[in-house]
């Protein structure tokens, strides 16, 4: 009899098997290219996508050689925002005192990408606008159909919904697999994740 992790997996493979791999290596393509031009990677999410977007600051940084910053690394700055400005605003006036330009990029994780009508992540959706405004490039990996991150987006990557009741794991969880993939890309990566380095060669594994 097939279990719940029968099921879990399977969906997860579906899912995996359904990412659009021509937007991934756009998306290596436009984050390698604001790189070269000097610019700076801002991360963004919230719940469970803030932990993700400080997790792969740190991979962008170490790995790739990018000048990159997440707003949730730092509660205080942030919780004074929300506290003083409101929580809408609270990552676009951070964007603002970074001195947000065209050259930069933003990297948005969210699984419904942010909506206006109705309002869901109106932060998010505040960021992605002043980001447009200054003509920063905007990527973004999302689930369900993309919401406001897609529409706006230069690039982004669409974890598709296979299973209504697995939206937000299978979501999170493929995006720190795509995110991975991304630091990891020849395109990006400058240098190897620790293990990596010391793992040995196949041939002195025998």
């Amino acid at each position: 009899m097939a279990t719940f992790s029968d099921h879990f997996f399977e969906a997860a493979t579906r899912a995996v098997a359904a990412i659009d791999r021509t937007a991934v290596e756009a998306m290596a393509t436009e984050l390698a290219k604001v790189r070269e031009r000097g610019g700076r990677l801002f991360l963004i999410g919230v719940g469970g996508s803030a932990g993700h977007a400080s997790h792969a600051t740190n991979d962008f940084r170490k790995i790739c050689g990018f000048e990159a910053y997440c707003p949730t690394d730092n509660v205080s700055e942030l919780t004074a925002r929300i506290n003083d400005e409101g929580w809408e605003g609270a990552f676009s006036t951070w964007l603002e005192s970074s001195r947000l330009k065209a050259e930069d990029g933003l990297l948005i994780f969210s699984v419904g990408g942010g909506s206006l009508n109705p309002p869901v992540s109106a932060n998010i959706v505040r960021a992605l606008q002043l980001a447009k405004e200054r003509g920063a490039t905007i990527t973004g990996i999302v689930g369900r159909n993309g919401g406001y991150t897609a529409e706006v987006a230069d690039v982004c990557v669409v974890v598709p919904t296979v299973d209504p009741g697995l939206i937000t794991p299978l979501v999170e969880g493929l995006a720190a697999v795509v995110w991975h993939l991304l630091v990891s890309h020849p395109a990006l990566a400058q240098s190897k994740g620790h293990w990596e380095q010391i793992a040995p060669s196949p041939a002195a594994a025998e």
